[in-house]
């Protein structure tokens, strides 16, 4: 990996264990930290928390470990994103490209525009063209949600928490349905979702095209 992260013009620090790389993430301030979950002395969820408590660095997990929840409890504990081993060196550097493209989360003053959709956070007003797009208060907060996580997969739990509360996070059906709305009202084809694209059984990304 650092041979292939080098030949594509990334500079590497290696580090072999969960304490030393959360010192070192400290003192030198990457720009994202790709982490493994299987450490030495830590596990990686570990070192994922304690970053966490500091830093909104992009962290890109690695791992072998491809249940379902331990996706879920590495998103949910602040990961950007979650690569499966084995995985080909082409997935692996996109996924680097994606996480520094977007970094850091999108500011409330930005206006963020994906493909013919424009969102202004500040005058809080939604654009889809020239064609100003009406949205519900709930609506219009779970797609600020989205983009100031602009390329992140965000879990059904941390959604539900941000949108509408700690009580609410078994309620799943709440984020399908209001994506459902929020699609029938900014993409072009509900159907074939091209802005907010499902993570399955996981959650939801907003595209950082």
């Amino acid at each position: 990996m650092e041979l292939t992260l080098e030949s594509d013009g990334y500079s590497v620090r290696l580090v072999g264990a969960g304490k030393e790389g959360i010192a070192k993430a400290a003192s030198e301030r990457p720009e994202l930290v790709i982490l493994d979950l299987g450490l030495p002395d830590i596990d990686g969820v570990e070192v994922l928390r304690k970053i966490r408590e500091w830093s909104e660095v992009p962290v890109l997990v690695l791992s072998v470990r491809d249940a379902e929840s331990d996706i879920v409890a590495c998103l949910d504990a602040g990961a950007d994103d979650y690569l499966t081993k084995p995985f080909r060196t082409g997935e692996l550097l996109a996924r680097v490209r994606n996480a520094l493209r977007h970094r850091p989360s999108q500011q409330d003053t930005a206006v963020f525009t994906v493909h013919d959709l424009q969102i202004d956070l500040t005058a809080r007003t939604v654009k889809k063209g020239k064609d100003i797009v009406r949205l519900t208060a709930t609506e219009y907060a779970l797609l600020a949600l989205f983009v100031r996580n602009a390329g992140r997969v965000l879990t059904h739990n941390f959604i539900l928490e941000q949108v509408w509360g700690p009580a609410f996070s078994d309620e799943t059906q709440y984020t399908r349905v209001y994506v459902g709305q929020l699609r029938k009202k900014i993409e072009d084809d509900p159907s074939n979702p091209k802005i907010i694209l499902t993570e399955s059984g996981i959650g939801y990304r907003l595209s950082s095209e």
